[in-house]
């Protein structure tokens, strides 16, 4: 009976790490960049011009889908066109990438780290988490 409860807590030992790096928030995924959760560019993007840490935000939808509204400052360069448009994309700057759910900011964020970005987040949920967390967004 004990060996069982041991080999159960050893389990779970296991299953806890992995689990939790599963969920990627915060940490380095195998692309080479961050995925963040909108709390934390929230809080980036609200000290503006004080922060420490010089910033932007890249929306890599559609112009339509950023004309329906878009985080204030972001600048509009969908995925499809990143890779022609990369020079537009600051090296020196910490750059979040969103889109409306994640995933082309993930893949947005895995095109920069290949080109040799350091310094990217990918928002996760998009600009649909950010909406639902009421943060403002302009049109």
């Amino acid at each position: 009976m004990v060996a069982k409860k041991v080999w159960i807590m050893l389990i779970a030992l296991f299953l806890l790490p992995v689990t939790a790096a599963a969920c990627g928030f915060g940490e380095k995924v195998a692309e080479g960049y961050e995925n963040t959760e909108v709390k934390h560019a929230y809080q980036h993007w609200n000290q503006g011009a004080s922060s420490a840490v010089p910033f932007e935000f890249i929306d890599v939808r559609t112009p339509e889908e950023y004309a329906d509204g878009h985080i204030e400052g972001a600048r509009l360069i969908p995925v499809q066109e990143l890779e022609v448009r990369m020079n537009e994309v600051p090296k020196d700057k910490q750059v979040y990438v969103y889109c409306r759910s994640g995933k082309r900011s993930a893949q947005a964020a895995g095109i920069l780290a290949r080109a040799g970005y350091s310094n990217i987040e990918n928002v996760l949920g998009g600009i649909t988490a950010w909406k639902d967390a009421e943060y403002q967004v302009v049109k």
